[in-house]
């Protein structure tokens, strides 16, 4: 079968390898989409702080059903999305019901081999079918639930201003959610691109593009108070340091990047506001439900984020594209 892997950063190769044997209890899947994720292009630049070289990448992806056991309501054909968290189901978080962040979590694509691939086997619990939904968004369902999960911890209600700092996949995912909670949802961005797709398909009630005066401009749109809940979704340090101003007294943030190192808080600031401040990692089987039901109820703008295509054999080839602002991507999807 064909797999490309990242060897180190910026070397992607196509190889040609066994197809994978399933175990008991396990899928094997015939990879049909693979979206790909800002993850994937920080482990091609080298910026993944959970990962190994060599790794075959892709962790949002849909297929059809190869082979499955008998007993696991799967039969050969289905189109199913996959859930790429697997998790040990008895350390601390899992026993808490938590297992995005189990302390012991292999994420396909980072901790093991993913779906840059034509098969791969998978555990049968992490298999889902992708009914009244096409191949395509089974695919975006992952980075979405990033986005609900995001929204879900954050506990956006209706009437809230919501600040949304970085317009990718995962903030747009992030605006959808809070929009559909009710929430008066601000983009702060610095692709005019980006901040055009957030107002004309996903429905924000305010753009701001980052500059001089944005700060003025986001005191001025929530009236001198900032804002109820801010989201980061830029993976900049600087960035998500800057985000602590934008918060209202009382007010919480998000902060759904993860970046290399430490970032840094005015702690009196902190405190006046009494400020909550959250991570969010990954998401649950109840964010992947809460994607798919907008999907089908049609809430979800999947046609205008999935931006760009490639075949699986054009990746090494064009995969750093994707990383060019002037090539305009939100999500590319990379067709097997």
């Amino acid at each position: 079968m064909l797999t490309v892997i990242c060897e180190s950063p910026r070397n992607l190769l196509a190889l040609r390898r066994p197809q994978p044997e399933r175990g008991p209890g396990e899928v094997l899947l015939r990879v049909k989409r693979v979206g790909v994720c800002g993850t994937d292009l920080h482990i091609f630049t080298g910026n993944q702080p959970y990962l190994e070289y060599p790794r075959v990448m892709g962790h949002e992806l849909s297929g059809v059903v190869e082979e499955a056991d008998a007993d696991s309501g799967l039969v050969p054909g289905d189109p199913v999305y996959v859930m790429p968290y697997l998790s040990c189901g008895h350390c601390a978080a899992c026993r808490q019901g938590k297992p995005n962040c189990c302390v012991q979590i292999q994420v396909l694509g980072v901790h093991r081999d993913g779906a840059f691939s034509e098969y791969i086997t998978v555990p049968q619990r992490y298999v889902g079918k992708a009914d009244g939904i096409s191949l395509d968004q089974a695919a975006m369902i992952e980075f979405l639930a990033i986005g609900a999960h995001a929204v879900r911890r954050g506990q956006v209600t209706a009437g809230q201003r919501v600040l949304v700092v970085g317009a990718g996949p995962i903030g747009l995912a992030a605006m959808i959610f809070a929009r559909l909670r009710g929430a008066l949802v601000t983009a702060l961005d610095g692709r005019q691109d980006r901040l055009d797709v957030a107002l004309k398909h996903v429905g924000v009630a305010g753009a701001v593009k980052l500059g001089d005066g944005d700060e003025a401009e986001l005191e001025r749109i929530s009236s001198g108070e900032f804002f109820d809940v801010v989201f980061d979704a830029t993976g900049n340090a600087q960035a998500m340091e800057r985000g602590f101003k934008f918060i209202a007294h009382g007010g919480s943030y998000v902060l759904v990047s993860i970046v290399r190192g430490e970032i840094r808080f005015s702690d009196p600031e902190f405190h006046r506001r009494e400020t909550t401040l959250l991570s969010s990692r990954n998401a649950t089987v109840e964010d992947f439900e809460t994607v798919m039901q907008a999907m089908r109820d049609g809430l979800v703008p999947d046609a205008a984020l999935a931006t760009h295509r490639l075949a699986l054999a054009e990746v090494p080839e064009s995969f750093h594209r994707l990383l060019d602002p002037a090539e305009g991507v939100i999500k590319a999807i990379i067709e097997c």
